[in-house]
């Protein structure tokens, strides 16, 4: 269930019973044809979906993240690393005071890496709270499932375009496109990115049968659901 449906005492109630919550990352960045806020729409449905039918809170998405290479994109909104881990902090140390102590961070954008380190260098000040951070889209079965499909998959392909995340509004190619050179896109600058990427994906088809796409997300939504019910550590 979203927070954003239930009221304070709501909460307060819950919390006598259960302490897990669900805490989603994202970002807001190019993802060529597709929506800007790709990567806040799967981390946030995803973790929804998953937490559903155990009754555990899913707050709302951190829709910023860290994703400097893409400014030269217009739409592309990136922190810095800093003003990001501040953020992630005062959400933990909120969610902490409050009494939730299992928390699983949904998180769908690569770039948010570095929050994985600092929840480790949280958790040594806060030894009664549990943490999982779960990249959704590369964990064991997901990333099988996207591998069984195309293992030619990438940022801003098919793999990342689903129903709710593709816009009506764009016409995307037909033909696949050639893979990047992804070394090289890690030396460039913003501006020289854009000139080398052109329309934003890194290489592959741009999209691929619905009923393939629902199977990857179920087997996503389902690998989530477990780690709410699996030992916690």
């Amino acid at each position: 269930m979203r927070i954003s449906d239930m009221n304070w005492m709501q909460v307060e109630a819950y919390l006598q019973q259960d302490d897990r919550a669900v805490l989603p990352l994202g970002s807001t960045e190019q993802h060529a044809y597709l929506s800007l806020s790709v990567d806040s729409i799967l981390a946030e449905r995803i973790a929804v979906e998953a937490a559903a039918p155990l009754g555990v809170p899913v707050f709302p998405v951190l829709a910023y993240g860290i994703t400097p290479y893409f400014r030269a994109y217009p739409g592309t909104v990136s922190l810095r690393i800093s003003t990001y881990l501040d953020v992630v902090r005062d959400i933990l140390d909120s969610l902490a005071g409050h009494g939730f102590k299992r928390l699983l961070m949904v998180n769908g954008h690569g770039g948010n890496s570095p929050a994985q380190s600092f929840v480790g260098e949280w958790l040594t000040s806060h030894p009664d709270v549990r943490i999982k951070f779960h990249n959704w889209w590369n964990a064991p079965r997901a990333w099988a499932a996207v591998q069984a499909a195309d293992p030619v998959a990438s940022h801003a392909s098919w793999m990342e375009n689903f129903p709710w995340t593709r816009l009506a509004s764009a016409a995307m190619p037909e033909e696949p496109k050639p893979m990047s050179d992804l070394a090289r896109l890690r030396q460039l600058d913003p501006a020289a990115l854009r000139t080398y990427l052109g329309d934003g994906n890194y290489g592959g088809r741009y999209q691929r049968a619905d009923d393939e796409m629902l199977r990857i997300w179920q087997a996503g939504v389902e690998e989530t659901r477990a780690l709410l019910t699996e030992a916690w550590g």
